[in-house]
This record gives structure tokens, C-alpha cells and sequence, in this order.
């Protein structure tokens, strides 16, 4: 090989590594764009007792504890040391929302509701609103049945009437052997 050859390798060896270089920097860069485009897909998390504004009207002073939660459900937490003290915690998340957190308290005395302490509440049906909000809603088709497949395909199946059943024994015999 001649002197000019090894020169013009090594100047196209030092030109492809730049070359490789400069690209794997551009394409580190459009990795982070691309990655703030492209998510991981994150369930809805739905925690604790939902209380409407209806359940927590529902609910008045000298109810049992038994018709309290008939009404809102059992309690998320009781504690042995709060033993007149009920905690209903509901949380909601939801990807690219604040989380949100919703605390309802029932106060017992002698077994009767003394009070509920309770956040704002949203109605049922502005929780179900909230519930749907965000999601992607397609047409919903029309559910028909055609006429042609209405009608039966095949004559009904005649049942015969059932058999008598033969006559009880009289007597059965011993469930254990007659002892020697």
C-alpha cells in the first residue's frame, strides 16, 4: 500500500467515527424528546369509600352505628384507641391529574352518631361525570337483530314426560357391619 492509500484510510476511518459520534449525539437528543412524546400508559387508581353529598345528607345525629353503615359502608378505618371515631378516605388518581382526596368522619356517642365531619362532597352523578371525563368515547353501535334470525332454525325439541320413581324400601340395611 502507498503513503497517499494509508492517509486516505485513516483520514475516512477519522471521518466515519466523527461521523458515528455526531449521530449517536443527535439521536441521545431525540430520544428525550421522543420519550416526553411517548408515555407509559398508568391505570386509574380508585382507593377507599366513595361518599356522595346524597349518602351524607342521608345521614343524621342519633342514627346506630349499624344504620350508619347501611348508609355509607363500612368504614376504611376504625381504631382500637378511636373506638367512637369512624374514617371513610376515598382517593383518586388519574394520569395527568392531581391526585384527589375526599375524608368523611362519623363521631359516635354511645353507640349514636353525634356528628359527620365531611370535605365538600360531589353529588353521584358529578362523580360518574368525573369518572368519564378524560376517556376516549367511540360510536356506539346500534345493536339490532335481524328479523331472519329471529325466527327458529330448528322444530323445538319435544320433552317426554318424566317416569315415576320406583317405591322406597321398606327398610335399608345396617350402615355399619353387625358387631361378632
Amino acid at each position: 500500500m502507498s503513503e497517499l492509500q494509508r492517509l486516505a484510510t485513516r483520514l475516512s476511518l477519522i471521518l466515519a467515527a466523527s461521523a458515528s459520534l455526531v449521530a449517536c449525539g443527535s439521536l441521545n437528543g431525540a430520544s428525550h424528546s421522543l420519550a416526553s412524546v411517548v408515555t407509559p400508559y398508568k391505570i386509574d387508581i380508585v382507593q377507599g369509600n366513595f361518599v356522595s353529598r346524597e349518602q351524607a345528607a342521608a345521614v343524621k345525629p342519633g342514627m346506630s352505628r349499624a344504620q350508619v353503615r347501611d348508609i355509607l359502608g363500612t368504614p376504611l378505618l376504625t381504631s382500637v384507641f378511636h373506638a367512637d371515631r369512624w374514617d371513610y378516605v376515598f382517593t383518586f388518581k388519574r394520569q395527568g391529574l392531581e391526585p384527589q382526596a375526599r375524608t368523611v368522619t362519623a363521631f359516635f356517642k354511645d353507640d349514636a352518631l353525634e356528628r359527620l365531619e365531611a370535605q365538600a362532597l360531589p353529588t353521584e352523578t358529578e362523580f360518574v361525570a368525573m369518572m368519564a371525563s378524560g376517556r376516549a368515547t367511540g360510536k356506539v353501535p346500534v345493536l339490532e337483530m335481524p328479523p331472519e334470525s329471529l325466527t327458529p332454525v330448528a322444530a323445538p325439541i319435544k320433552v317426554a314426560a318424566p317416569q315415576p320413581l320406583p317405591a322406597l324400601p321398606a327398610s335399608y340395611p345396617p350402615l355399619e357391619p353387625v358387631a361378632r
